[in-house]
């Protein structure tokens, strides 16, 4: 044999070894896994509890509070009181409870043609008094105050909103009562899958031992 002959190699592979006896861990039908999906609800089980014990609701539905616009801060008075102006016209506006440093963005349906309902430039001169409901925190809420069209503040507070609130509590019954029938399906679902696991390992120790 000459040197760096390469040497062909046997590699016979080996019988692939069955055992007579049963496997011991047989894989078990798998239970689906949960899609319960819960939709997260907008406000609290007790609204009108939270309103009056929450500090900060308490702080807010004082009516001597200040608030105060704050959009467009980087442009010149004129153009902020036409942009206030604007933007109530169009159903929005961004004011702030000075004392507490709350930021508020309120909304209003805005009239075709007009303004809303809940915007009045008529009340008193120089102002315009403006509603606004709204959900804060988990609670239906209702912004009642005025602006100075010159200064730009005013006063303000948070009513608590029990028409919005008794709306809102029928959605959330309602979701709540879909999602317990979805759990209690869910739960029917996974009861013969609890069965067969707790019934599996005595079925193979019985092969073993006909006493069991």
């Amino acid at each position: 044999m000459m040197m760096n002959e390469t040497v062909p190699l046997s590699t016979t592979m080996l019988p692939h070894y069955e055992s007579p006896l049963p496997a011991l861990y047989e894989p078990q039908a798998q239970p689906p896994k949960p899609r319960l999906m819960f939709k997260m609800p907008r406000v609290v089980p007790d609204q009108k509890g939270k309103f009056e014990s929450d500090e900060l609701f308490r702080r807010l539905a004082r009516e001597t509070e200040q608030v105060r616009y704050t959009g467009y801060r980087d442009r010149p008075s004129e153009e902020r009181r036409q942009k206030f102006q604007s933007q109530c016209r169009d159903g929005y506006t961004e004011i702030a409870f000075i004392n507490t440093g709350t930021n508020l963005q309120l909304s209003f349906t805005p009239a075709p043609g007009g303004y809303s309902a809940d915007v009045d430039f008529n009340k008193e001169p120089g102002k315009v008094h403006i509603k606004s409901h709204f959900i804060m925190n988990g609670v239906c809420v209702r912004w009642k105050g005025y602006l100075d069209l010159e200064r730009l503040d005013g006063v303000g507070c948070l009513e608590y909103d029990e028409d919005s609130a008794r709306i809102e509590d029928a959605i959330l019954r309602e979701e709540l009562d879909k999602y317990k029938a979805k759990l209690r399906e869910f739960e029917d679902k996974q009861r013969p899958f609890k069965v067969n696991m707790h019934q599996a390992p005595n079925e193979v120790f019985r092969m073993f031992d006909p006493m069991i």
